[in-house]
Formats: C-alpha cells, sequence, structure tokens
C-alpha cells in the first residue's frame, strides 16, 4: 500500500472517530469478550452484515424463539458523513477505511491493467458504499434463474412478494407520477426507494431526448421488469440521507431486539466441520489480524453472506472447492466442489464525457470551496438541496439489433427481447480526474449482459491473505463488440436538438474514430461497475455443477448456506442491490421453511 493510500485511511479513521462513532444499541458490539459476557448460544450465525446479510438477520430475529448473531468484519456505518451523503458517495471508495482496498489481477481485456475493486467494509457492506441505484432487471432474468435451478420460485412472478417486502417507495411529496409507475412498487417493505429530490441541469434534455430520436424511446418505470428505454434513477434515499441495509434492516427498532447481536470486527476466516463430515456449523473469525482465532457453532446453520468475493475465498479456506487446487496450496481438502469460485461476472462500463456550455454542472462546487460548504451546510441543516441525490439523475437501457454482425459468431447472451445488453448513465460532470476549467456532462455506457467469466482464487493458505479476483473484463469479443456500440449510441445521444447550444463537443473520445480505435479506447479506459455476482452460483438439486442447491444449501453438506449474490447463476441486467435485497429476502424465507418456521 504506498504513502498516500495509507494517510487516506488513517484520515478516514480520524474523522470516523470526531465524528462519534455511536453504536445505536448494545446488541452492536465490538469485541468478542462483550459477546462472551452475554453467555448466548446462537441458533442462526449470520456471516457478512451487509446487504444481504442484514436482510437475514433481521428475518430470522423476527421470530423471538429465534438467537441470531450477524459477524461483520468492518467497523459501524454511524456517523461516517460521506457514508450518509449521497452525492458524496465517490469519496466512500476505493482505499479508504470502510473498503476492503481490493484490486483485481492483472486484466488482459484492460491491456494488463490492474483495477481498484472497492467492496464495503462497513455495517450495511457495499449498499453502505454504493453509488444507491435500485434497478431490478428484467423479468426475463429471474424467470431464467427459476429455469436453471428447476425452481419456480426463482421466477420473476414467484419473487414479485420479496421485491415489495424489501420495497418503502417513497417518492418526493411534490411529484406526480410522471417518473414512475406506483402498480409496479412496494410501499410498506423496510427500505426506503424514492425518485431523483433536487432538479438537475440535464434533466428536461435527457426526456427531451426520448421524443426526438426513435432509438432512445422513454420507459415510465424501469423497475417494472420491462427496462428498455430511458427512465428517472430510483434511489435507495430516505430523507436526504442514504437508505443501506445497514440503516433500515438494522434500524434501531429492530437491532434493539433481545434475540439479535451483531459483533462488528469479527472477520469469519473459516467454516469448520461440526461432528460429521458433511456438517457445517462451526465458524472461525479473528479480530484482530495478527490475533487470536475464535470459534462459534451455531446450533441451526450458518449462513454466508459474505459476498460474491467473500463467500467464496471463506469456502475456499474451508476446504470446500477444488480439491487437486486446495490441496496444492496446503489447504486439507474436506469437499469436492469445483465450481466454488469459478463464474465471476461483473458489468464493464467506460465514461463518455462531453463539454458544455453552461453551469450547474458538479464542477461548480469541486472548483469552489465555498459553494462546497454551503452545499454541505443546507444538507446537515435540512437535508436539502443538490447533496440529497445520487450522482445519476437517468438510466437508460438497451440492445443491439438482432441482425448485428457478432450474432454470427455467439449466440444473444441476453436473458430475452426485453432484456438490455448494454446500459446508458447520465451524469451531470465529469466522471474522472477534473481539468482546471470546462464543465461536463457525462454518458457511461456499460455492458449488463457479458460473456466474459472471471474467478475468484486463492493465492496461498493464508487466511487473512486477500484473494486473487480475476473479473476477466473484455475478455470476449462480444463483450467489446457490446461497448464499442454502447459509445456509438452515447455519442448519437448528444446530437438531437435537445442538446444544441448546451454540448459543445465529446471531450474525452472522437466522434470520427474507427472501430480499431474504439477497441483501443475501451482497452486503455474501460473500468466495471463493481457488480461481482455468480462465485458460488445455483443448479438444480442433483446437478454435478453449482455449489449451492436451489435452497442455497451449499451442495453436499448441512448446516451451511450461502444467502447473497455470489448464488447468481447469471449476473442481472441491472445494477445489482435490488437482486441481493431480492436474494437476502427470499434466502431467509428458505431458512424459516426449512426449519417449520412458515
Amino acid at each position: 500500500m504506498s504513502g498516500p493510500q495509507l494517510t487516506m485511511i488513517l484520515l478516514s479513521s480520524i474523522l470516523i472517530l470526531a465524528l462519534g462513532t455511536t453504536l445505536c444499541s448494545s446488541t452492536i458490539l465490538d469485541n468478542v469478550a462483550d459477546l462472551n459476557k452475554l453467555n448466548l448460544k446462537f441458533d442462526f450465525i449470520v456471516v457478512g452484515g451487509g446487504t444481504a446479510g442484514a436482510v437475514v438477520g433481521n428475518r430470522l430475529s423476527e421470530n423471538p424463539n429465534n438467537s441470531v448473531l450477524v459477524l461483520e468484519a468492518g467497523i459501524s456505518d454511524a456517523g461516517i458523513l460521506d457514508i450518509a451523503v449521497p452525492f458524496y458517495s465517490l469519496r466512500v471508495t476505493p482505499n479508504t477505511a470502510v473498503d476492503w482496498n481490493y484490486s483485481t489481477t492483472a486484466q488482459v481485456g484492460l491491456n494488463g491493467r490492474s483495477i481498484a475493486y472497492p467492496r464495503g467494509f462497513v455495517l450495511g457492506g457495499s449498499s453502505s458504499v454504493n453509488d444507491m441505484i435500485y434497478t431490478r432487471g428484467s423479468k426475463e432474468d429471474y424467470d431464467r434463474w427459476a429455469n436453471i435451478t428447476g425452481d419456480d420460485g426463482w421466477s420473476w412472478d414467484q419473487l414479485i412478494p420479496y421485491m415489495r417486502k424489501n420495497e418503502r417507495f417513497t417518492p418526493p411529496s411534490n411529484e406526480t407520477t410522471e417518473k414512475f409507475n406506483p402498480a409496479v412498487h412496494g410501499f410498506n417493505g423496510i427500505n426506503t426507494v424514492s425518485l431523483q429530490g433536487f432538479p438537475n441541469i440535464i434533466d428536461s434534455r435527457v426526456i427531451q431526448t426520448t421524443t426526438e430520436l426513435a432509438e432512445f424511446p422513454f420507459n415510465l418505470d424501469m423497475n417494472s421488469g420491462y427496462p428498455l428505454g430511458i427512465g428517472w434513477q430510483q434511489q435507495t434515499v430516505k430523507n436526504g440521507s442514504r437508505s443501506s441495509s445497514a440503516t433500515s434492516y438494522f434500524a434501531p427498532q429492530f437491532i434493539s431486539r433481545p434475540n439479535l447481536q451483531v459483533l462488528l470486527h469479527a472477520r469469519v476466516t473459516r467454516v469448520l466441520q461440526t461432528n460429521s463430515n458433511n456438517t457445517f456449523r462451526t465458524v472461525e473469525f479473528v479480530q484482530d489480524l495478527a490475533g487470536e482465532k475464535f470459534t462459534l457453532t451455531a446450533e441451526k446453520e450458518v449462513i454466508l453472506s459474505a459476498g460474491s468475493i467473500g463467500t467464496p475465498n471463506i469456502l475456499l479456506h474451508s476446504g470446500i472447492g477444488n480439491s487437486t487446487t486446495l490441496s496444492s496450496l496446503g489447504i486439507n481438502a474436506v469437499h469436492d466442489l469445483p465450481s466454488v469460485g469459478q463464474n465471476l461476472t461483473d458489468h464493464p462500463l467506460i465514461s463518455i464525457s462531453f463539454l458544455v456550455n453552461s453551469s450547474g454542472t458538479w464542477e461548480d462546487a469541486e472548483r469552489n470551496a465555498t459553494l462546497a460548504a454551503e452545499q454541505l451546510a443546507q444538507w446537515n441543516a435540512t437535508k436539502t438541496g443538490p447533496l440529497i441525490d445520487s450522482i445519476v439523475p437517468q438510466l437508460g437501457w438497451f440492445r443491439i439489433p438482432d441482425n448485428s454482425s457478432i450474432f454470427g459468431q455467439v449466440p444473444d447472451p441476453s436473458a430475452g427481447p426485453n432484456t438490455p445488453h448494454y446500459e446508458l448513465i447520465f451524469i451531470s460532470g465529469l466522471f474522472g480526474v477534473l481539468p482546471p476549467t470546462g464543465n461536463f456532462m457525462g454518458v457511461v455506457p456499460a455492458v449488463v449482459s457479458p460473456t466474459s467469466r472471471g474467478s475468484v482464487t486463492l493465492e496461498s493458505n493464508d487466511t487473512l491473505s486477500n484473494p486473487l479476483i480475476d473479473p476477466n473484463l473484455l475478455s470476449s469479443d462480444y463483450d467489446l463488440f457490446v461497448m464499442r456500440e454502447a459509445i456509438k449510441s452515447a455519442l448519437r445521444f448528444a446530437t438531437p436538438p435537445a442538446w444544441q447550444n448546451f454540448v459543445i463537443s465529446p471531450f474525452n473520445v472522437n466522434s470520427t474514430y474507427t472501430d480499431g480505435e474504439l477497441d483501443n479506447f475501451i482497452r486503455e479506459n474501460a473500468g466495471t461497475i463493481f457488480h461481482p455476482s455468480g462465485t458460488a452460483k445455483m443448479s438444480p438439486k442433483d446437478a454435478a455443477w453449482g455449489v449451492v442447491d436451489p435452497d442455497l444449501s451449499v451442495k453436499g453438506l448441512s448446516g451451511l448456506r450461502a444467502v447473497d449474490l455470489s448464488i447468481a447463476p447469471l449476473i442481472p441486467a441491472a445494477h445489482t442491490q435490488a437482486a441481493a435485497y431480492i436474494i437476502g429476502e427470499r434466502g431467509s424465507d428458505l431458512i424459516k421453511e426449512a426449519w417449520g418456521q412458515i
């Protein structure tokens, strides 16, 4: 780690202390000694207090007869300004005290570059550090999960109750239904989802474009299961502040339950055999990277909710994975499951910027400390102003033409004709290094039905070392083709009358680039939206491949499940936090059902 990175982490830690990290209840504990004083036995131990893990902890503790312990490796989210302020989301990671500070292996598809790979090292997990975009994906995405697993419970129609159970849709008080469809939302759930609350300089122009270019139709509500087109972004924001799994599912009225305990700074290293060879109800964890190892055993189940990086990492160190590979690392291979850590899938993206001839983009506050201080003071005083929203006011979802030449080489990998191949993310500012002058807008393309697959593997048998993370971005001809077409689409988007007298010119890409020049631009500049999924994927119950059965039990073992995005057999064509919440909700019911609690 470089000196500046270490300094940033230390400064972040000082800021956290200065803001006063106040725990909401005595049931959020800092030290295992405090847990031991309670002298409790736990029916369920949940590994990870992130997006899905907080859901599981909440839902299992609804039954007062269940005792539940959540082990979270990171710190408390309380009092951290950059987490709470929606517009500050880009400040939260990478290289901070609330980030695992991972990086990828050298990416062949990115000309050998290694990139930062943020994951939330904090209560709420990545829901505490993401950009708060709430998109479910297409109906076809989930129907394909059901077809792959042979379990209709994973179909869109069967998951709708869980979407509503998660969601408390709360539009601004002055909002009409011109920006969303009330019929497709839940209004009595736990996690607040809202619309943009502060007007943005590009809003009217983005929407006007949907009337001027037929290839960019308007979509009233992309969370209907039919996302194609441009619509208003829906975000996990409540009353001007981030709504994460920590602030919602672990809100004071839930975290105060006497049968729910959350232990912070508890980094689980392995799950261990309990009593018999196929039973894994014991967790091993540390609270200090150089310190003592502790073990706890669940009376009923251990639930891995450590995410698409953490869950396979724990399984592999536990001897659950490819036996040959594990043995070569000196790890006792106890259960041969070669799919563990395979199938890592993510959404590559690239930023396209345009120079504009207007102030009012976010560069104004970036360059003017007085204005920035005024915006923060307004947020602190009233939770109003430009800081109450994520950086993204609108999103668009699109398909390449059915007669595209790439389909002569590969079949269409999307889930169906109503599922996008790529996304355009609209932002009122420059996404990247800010030059000394100029105002900008951004259109950020992303490939959302990718064919590239990577892996999470181990470099050694050191349980505290970071895994090797290889999303294998843009490794397929298809992904590169779609990214190229998405950039062309972004350039076309800025050409109709809506953008006259506003857009001066593209800033970081030339509209006259050949396909070869675009490919070079992509490989030198692309990154990822950080949507890792699929590393402990579901498969049919009797399948020889996969990691978990459709009930999320780890194949061939008892007492152990995975409930997070790692179980997705294929990545949804969407920002993935909504899918993680849905998995957490249904996974909780599957656990309850197994123990006769439904």
